[in-house]
């Protein structure tokens, strides 16, 4: 069976640290349930991901290198 979290067209996902969310949700004055939302049974998230994580996606971007987005991992 294929890994699809390790192919090469999945950007890095992490689950975030409450230290850096709570940066993160500060700096976007945001709470942490507006965030988007990911499916926990996403392919691309990593094993330990559980609902109530927040998790960082770093993706390739032709016009600033990388882009960051954060998403909530729901059931």
């Amino acid at each position: 069976m294929v890994d699809v979290s390790q192919h090469e067209l999945v950007p890095e996902h992490t689950i975030l640290d409450e230290e850096v969310l709570e940066d993160v949700l500060d700096e976007y004055d945001i709470d942490r349930t507006d965030l988007p939302k990911i499916k926990r049974t996403d392919k691309a998230l990593p094993d330990e991901a559980e609902v109530g994580d927040v998790i960082k996606i770093v993706r390739n971007s032709r016009t600033t290198d990388q882009a960051v987005v954060y998403r909530l991992v729901v059931e």
